[in-house]
């Protein structure tokens, strides 16, 4: 029974979550388009003029690298959705409300 709880109440949070993403397109630019905008860049762009040293192609060089950027970028875009909604007193309401206490988290990543 609460388990039940804790996903419904995750699944809301996290179409809070969704639309705010959706309400920002800079959010949008940053976290989906930069990476792959990156990878085209450094494999397309500058991928010839870098010798790897083997017969691997470069890209085997460059995804672990963008796939670290997206990740962190992912991580301080939800560092930064937190302490807003810290500083806006969301949290506070939150623990009035009878909600599980992981789904704010959940609800946020």
């Amino acid at each position: 029974m609460m388990t039940t709880h804790m996903l419904s109440d995750t699944a809301v949070l996290t179409g809070r979550s969704l639309r705010h993403i959706l309400r920002s397109p800079d959010t949008i630019i940053t976290t989906v388009i930069t990476p792959i905008a990156l990878m085209l860049l450094f494999v397309y762009v500058l991928g010839g003029a870098i010798n790897t040293g083997s017969d691997e192609s470069y890209i085997n060089y460059m995804l672990p690298g963008i796939l670290l950027i997206t990740v962190a970028s992912g991580i301080a875009y939800t560092a930064y959705r937190l302490f807003l909604d810290l500083q806006g007193g969301i949290f506070e309401r939150f623990q009035s409300m009878p909600i599980a206490r992981s789904s704010v988290l959940w609800g946020t990543c």
